[in-house]
């Protein structure tokens, strides 16, 4: 049976795999997920939102009464288990390929259109 410092716990540990995987703070559970927006597929976002609500109704016992103890150890599994399969070098990799395609691709233009101002104005 989960308990309130169980559901607490899960919670912390989802928030701190999201900022070793991801690189996302957030004060809470709910800011963290809204920070790592479209990173996450929707439905381990939809998990990641039910855990955030039952860690928030957790800390009610009236509210905590009511709370589904295998759906919320279901979305921690789905959050936890998407979060494992998470590449931090690639997407680091990922990133640093898609800013240096983006300079790459702008002095080209540059360049492109200086050649195009040239012929213009009959240099070339």
């Amino acid at each position: 049976m989960l308990d309130q410092k169980d559901i607490q716990h899960k919670a912390l540990a989802v928030r701190r795999e999201l900022q070793a995987r991801l690189g996302v703070r957030g004060r809470d559970l709910p800011h963290a997920l809204r920070r790592a927006g479209r990173r996450l597929p929707k439905a381990v976002r939809l998990k990641g939102d039910a855990l955030a609500q039952a860690d928030f109704f957790a800390r009610n016992p009236k509210m905590a009464r009511r709370l589904d103890r295998s759906a919320v150890q279901a979305a921690y599994d789905v959050v936890m288990a998407h979060l494992k399969t998470v590449n931090v070098k690639e997407n680091r990799k990922d990133r640093l390929l898609g800013i240096a395609g983006s300079i790459a691709f702008n002095l080209l233009f540059v360049v492109v259109a200086f050649i195009g101002y040239l012929w213009w104005r009959g240099f070339v």
